[in-house]
């Protein structure tokens, strides 16, 4: 009786919030709007929690007409702002609406260069309080800043500001070419990383108006918006807009990107794909045909068109991430770097594959070769049992685990702020009997974002539409410790609490934090991190990539 009531609970729940989602909320006033931001005045809606939500403001004039890839131009208005829903996502292909990651279908846009804001009901312009910035993965080709499972409600009803911003994604947002670059005095593209970075300088100069402060704001990112995190890190163009970091699959500190030419190559064979005779020519082609035309591996789309390479471009890069770093140029601020036990590390591995003692030796011998019995020796296992928890071992300290470590190295080396590592390992409280397109729930672990509902206390979300999680007190814990992690990096430059006591990193105490079924700390193995950094896989050896989504 017990567990027929919470699922019938459950179901009226998803069924209220879907109702909620899919019709436009009545703005409920917001006693002493407006708001005055340098860019003009702005009314919010108060939620039922009581939390104050500014939704769909506008950063930057809409990259439209003559401004479709040009850099975010500064927006202003008279009058006042209805900020009462979100914006519409920037261009991308669409979901379906049966997969994990569906949050309801949301209005698709050029004109999509908008933020949200949540904060505290009893939030007034002074009060300082600890800002989080959320940017968005999806490969660089999806993702929205209006998806649900990155709302900032109950961050906010905890006592932070909490932001998240849309951005330019796929060819519309990183494509270069040799007439924009002429046109835009030497360098094109990155128009994605320019949006963000546009949108932290917003933040910078208005969020002390929404009771946020400017010195303590962290910016957070997964996956390609860990990507885009670190590339705000080490941007000059971004330099002091942020006090912390935190780097969600994966962080990645060192290299480069591409030279110009490879991007404007790109954006001459666009052009000549579309039959354009001239810039101002494919500044006109419906928006539609440009996403026709790139390159997509998600959300079930396999188009092999083409894709534009983030670049270094003399502008928002000048150099490598190591130089950028070293020079004094980057942000130099403690980050976070965290990745997941079933991340696409772990999935990318040919040994988790493996189910038995004799398929996982088989596995090894043909990634490793000669040097095969010197990695067993490594990594061993006895029993059938022990193969999969071993072989996800390998996977993560030869995958994000391993990008943690450098990150936290190079951290020591060039900048000197502390590194903070995590591996989320706790498996979501799946519905009994739900099935999922794209996820196999029996077998699942901690999946490419699954920790993202628990940084940001959106779990209930994922409840929108049909019962998919059922909470347990432990989920209820581990979220209110990752969440306040989160908001004490902005407030103090440390994630460590008196609840979840956090080591940062050193090359001498390599510790981190396991966010499993406990919080427990350990240690990297540098022994076995050191011998699979030296004895990378050959190419043939791994499988293809996966191609679900990466948000």
């Amino acid at each position: 009786m017990r567990k027929a009531l919470m699922s019938g609970l459950l179901a009226a729940s998803a069924m209220a919030a879907g109702l909620g989602a899919a019709v436009a909320a009545p703005m409920q006033p917001i006693a002493g709007d407006p708001i005055y931001t340098r860019t003009g005045a702005v009314a919010g809606t108060r939620l039922n929690s009581g939390v104050k939500a500014y939704l769909g403001l506008p950063y930057a004039k809409p990259p439209t007409g003559a401004l479709r890839w040009a850099a975010p131009q500064p927006i202003s208005w008279t009058g006042l702002w209805n900020a009462d829903r979100k914006g519409p996502e920037c261009m991308q292909v669409l979901r379906p609406h049966d997969i994990n990651h569906y949050f309801g279908e949301e209005a698709t846009s050029e004109d999509c260069l908008t933020l949200n804001i949540w904060t505290p009901g009893q939030a007034h312009a002074g009060d300082k309080r600890p800002v989080v910035v959320f940017i968005y993965g999806g490969g660089g080709t999806i993702g929205s800043a209006g998806m649900a499972n990155y709302d900032g409600e109950n961050m906010a009803r905890r006592g932070a500001v909490f932001v998240t911003l849309n951005y330019r994604v796929g060819l519309l947002g990183y494509m270069a070419h040799p007439v924009l670059t002429r046109e835009q005095g030497g360098h094109s593209g990155n128009y994605g990383y320019l949006d963000q970075n546009a949108a932290l300088q917003w933040v910078h100069d208005n969020i002390a108006a929404f009771g946020g402060d400017p010195d303590k704001v962290v910016i957070s990112g997964q996956s390609f918006g860990a990507g885009s995190v670190a590339a705000q890190i080490t941007s000059p163009l971004s330099k002091g807009l942020f006090r912390g970091a935190v780097m969600m699959s994966a962080c990645n500190l060192k290299g480069g990107a591409s030279p110009l030419s490879e991007g404007e190559a790109v954006g001459v064979a666009l052009q000549k794909r579309l039959g354009a005779a001239d810039l101002a020519t494919l500044r006109n082609v419906p928006a539609d045909k440009i996403i026709n035309a790139q390159a997509e591996s998600q959300v079930g789309v396999n188009n092999p068109g083409l894709r534009a390479p983030a670049i270094i471009d003399g502008y928002f890069w000048t150099g490598t991430k190591e130089a950028a770093l070293g020079s004094g140029r980057a942000s130099n601020v403690p980050i976070i770097a965290s990745s997941n036990g079933d991340d696409i590390d772990s999935n990318s591995s040919p040994l988790t594959k493996a189910r038995t003692v004799a398929e996982y030796q088989a596995v090894a011998r043909q990634m490793y070769g000669a040097d095969a019995e010197a990695f067993l020796k490594l990594f061993p296992v006895r029993t059938d049992a022990e193969v999969q928890p071993m072989a996800h071992a390998a996977a993560m300290e030869n995958g994000m685990l391993q990008s943690s470590r450098i990150c936290g190295d190079n951290q020591a080396k060039l900048g000197g702020q502390a590194t903070y590592i995590s591996a989320f390992t706790h498996k979501h409280p799946y519905a009994p009997g739900l099935k999922l397109p794209d996820q196999d729930v029996a077998t699942v672990g901690a999946y490419h974002t699954a920790d993202v509902p628990y940084w940001f206390d959106t779990m209930q979300n994922y409840n929108l539409f049909r019962p998919t999680r059922q909470p347990l007190p432990w989920d209820r814990q581990l979220t209110d410790q990752m969440s306040a992690a989160l908001i004490a990096l902005a407030e103090t430059g440390s994630p460590s609490t008196k609840a979840m006591p956090w080591p940062a990193y050193t090359a001498a105490a390599p510790q981190y934090l396991e966010l499993g079924d406990a919080v427990t700390t350990r240690r990297l193995n540098l022994q076995r991190m050191d011998w699979l950094a030296a004895h990378p896989v050959a190419a043939e050896a791994r499988p293809p990539a996966p191609t679900g989504p990466r948000d």
